[in-house]
């Protein structure tokens, strides 16, 4: 009894033997991930610089606009022409920065929408390349083990 549980143990690690795993594969894998990580990390940060500028400079020109607002008039009228000069500015400023975030918004969406592509191109070619590999090897080592019989 206990010499066939050792049999069927070799059997099986003799078996495991010719079926070897390929660590490489997932090492590719692995650093297939990290590089598409790292292109969508830069693709965000690039974005929060960006709209981190446009913020700044829209604040910076509300604050331009605002000192004129501020400043004292001859003219109790001219008081309500700067407030409404200052409204008129503030929509437009406003429809130009939202138009800016959108254009950031919109390459942001266009550049992962094109890694997202190119990584499942590139991870169907490895996995391609990962199963002819592995049906090579199967097939190599069960014609080793047929002919070991």
């Amino acid at each position: 009894m206990a010499k066939a549980t050792n049999d069927m143990t070799k059997m099986m690690q003799d078996m495991m033997a010719s079926f070897p795993v390929d660590g490489s594969a997932m090492q590719d894998a692995f650093k297939t991930s990290a590089a598409l990580g790292e292109k969508l990390s830069a693709v965000a940060l690039e974005a929060a610089e960006k709209s981190t500028e446009l913020s700044a400079k829209w604040t910076k020109d509300t604050i331009t606009k605002a000192g004129d607002i501020a400043k004292v008039k001859d003219e109790p009228t001219d008081y309500s022409k700067a407030m409404t000069d200052f409204a008129s500015a503030q929509a437009e400023m406003a429809a130009e920065n939202m138009a800016a975030f959108a254009e950031i918004a919109k390459k942001v969406q266009m550049e992962t929408v094109d890694l997202m592509l190119a990584a499942g191109k590139d991870i169907s070619e490895e996995a391609t390349s990962a199963v002819k590999k592995a049906t090579t090897e199967v097939t190599s080592a069960a014609k080793k083990a047929a002919a070991g019989k």
